[in-house]
């Protein structure tokens, strides 16, 4: 009888059900953590408008001539920031306007808002996208946001 028992082996039932039940907790926290990370923060301008949509109200004119870059804010929404990606013959960068000038308004350009600065950009650009950042409110306090470079970039050629 004892040689009928050596040759059974397998888990236990009990073995069973807790390695069971652990798989089944593990696989639901992965999928917990993923669904997590595909939404997005809510961020949030002028009492709970999404501020995707709030890019749709900006409106800005901008020049650059002589490595001086001016901005105009025409629209109603106040422009924290800008990204300017620069491009020339075989490749591109983006840089933040911030931190290349110390002239830009600690607040933002508001509504009728001019800005003018040297910016000094070194190589042959070819062009300049101007893509404007805003601040939102989220749960954790304030944050910026970036609008869509596509819908709401501001080209600049360069002749």
């Amino acid at each position: 009888m004892n040689k009928k028992r050596l040759k059974n082996k397998g888990v236990s039932p009990v073995i069973a059900t807790v390695l069971l039940v652990a798989m089944v907790v593990i696989i639901a926290l992965i999928i917990f953590l993923w669904f997590r990370g595909i939404t997005k923060e809510a961020v949030t301008k002028f009492g709970g408008t999404n501020i995707e949509l709030v890019c749709n109200d900006i409106s800005f004119d901008a020049s650059y001539s002589n490595n001086i870059l001016y901005i105009i804010n025409n629209g109603n929404v106040p422009i924290f920031g800008i990204n300017l990606k620069t491009e020339w013959e075989g490749g591109h960068e983006m840089l933040y306007l911030n931190e290349i000038i110390t002239s830009w308004p600690n607040s933002g350009l508001n509504q009728g808002g001019s800005f003018s600065e040297n910016i000094g950009l070194d190589k042959e650009i070819n062009k300049i996208t101007l893509i404007p950042i805003l601040m939102g409110d989220s749960k954790d306090g304030e944050k910026t946001f970036m609008c869509n470079e596509k819908q709401h970039g501001y080209e600049i050629f360069i002749e």
